[in-house]
């Protein structure tokens, strides 16, 4: 998910820099906490699909428990990319807002914090819910932080699509932490954000291209051009509708799922469609915003479809 775009750090001319948020402020920035809403909802849905019927009251608060170790953990990967990132940050107006990249929190700071977070919410995770949830989630922290961080995502242009793996496990650490297990249903649900993550972060990197250009990062966009990015864009959402309609195919929900399933395929496929005849910028935003409603949608149709019908 994007972050808010505000003002970049001195050194970007002609830009005015904020008021400086309070301490708290700067390390809950670290921790990305609009992308945390979203990898934890896409946890919580995998937790209610794995318990039939409406959940005991000791699952709601293994739930609730699970909920906080997922995020913290989560947080801690947020607050790493922001150390490792720092010099990129700086250099793009879209994150060059983050305390790291200003220099208003040392690398000591940030890499405590990360390792706190991480330490505690592994510990919560392995004490209260399972050893499988909490190695899951490390792996999970691991792979964000330091494989995609660290090695892919300067080294190829395909790093969004390596990398989305740990962005799409979520929903199998909220299956994993009520059942113990990894089950065919979860790995469904992670195909399908799996293959959500690259035409959404491909149609942010159209109109940021210069941006990325600017960091250095091999983008997509910048390496292999406009066009060449929204025909696999347009090629993704395909796979995506065929991944979301999997839930339904196998008797993981029924219509109400099926009916949102297909018009939000239908609705990405057509943006996709738009942005390869008439692209603009304004039309990739779109695209974008588009993206986190058709996740967000998805997933609260399954949960909507677990107790309604």
């Amino acid at each position: 998910m994007s972050d808010p775009v505000q003002m970049p750090a001195s050194g970007n001319v002609g830009i005015e820099r904020p008021v400086s948020p309070s301490l708290l402020g700067q390390y809950l920035a670290l921790c990305k906490p609009r992308v945390l809403h979203l990898i934890v909802f896409c946890a919580f849905i995998g937790m209610v699909l794995a318990v039939p019927g409406m959940p005991s009251l000791d699952d709601a608060l293994r739930m609730l428990l699970a909920s906080v170790g997922i995020w913290l953990v989560a947080a801690a990967a947020a607050a790493f990319n922001c150390l490792v990132e720092k010099s990129i940050d700086a250099k793009m107006r879209r994150t060059a807002w983050r305390p790291t990249a200003r220099g208003e929190l040392s690398d000591v700071q940030a890499l405590l914090f990360s390792g706190v977070l991480c330490a505690l919410g592994s510990w919560l995770l392995y004490v209260t819910i399972n050893p499988l949830t909490m190695w899951l989630t490390f792996a999970t922290f691991i792979g964000y932080a330091v494989v995609y961080t660290v090695i892919l995502k300067p080294l190829t242009p395909q790093n969004i699509v390596i990398g989305g793996a740990s962005g799409a496990m979520p929903p199998v650490l909220g299956w994993a932490a009520m059942t113990g297990e990894v089950s065919a249903e979860a790995l469904i649900l992670f195909l399908i954000i799996f293959l959500w993550t690259p035409p959404h972060f491909w149609a942010l990197a159209l109109y940021r291209t210069e941006d990325y250009r600017k960091s250095g990062l091999p983008m997509l966009p910048v390496t292999h051009g406009s066009e060449f990015t929204r025909f696999q864009i347009l090629l993704y959402t395909f796979l995506l509708m065929a991944a979301c309609l999997m839930p339904y195919a196998l008797g993981m929900s029924s219509w109400l799922y099926l009916i949102v399933a297909l018009v939000l395929s239908v609705g990405f496929i057509y943006y996709a469609v738009r942005l390869m005849r008439e692209y603009s910028d304004a039309l990739a935003r779109t695209t974008f915003r588009f993206s986190l409603i058709h996740l967000s949608a998805l997933f609260a149709a399954l949960l909507l479809d677990h107790y309604l019908v």
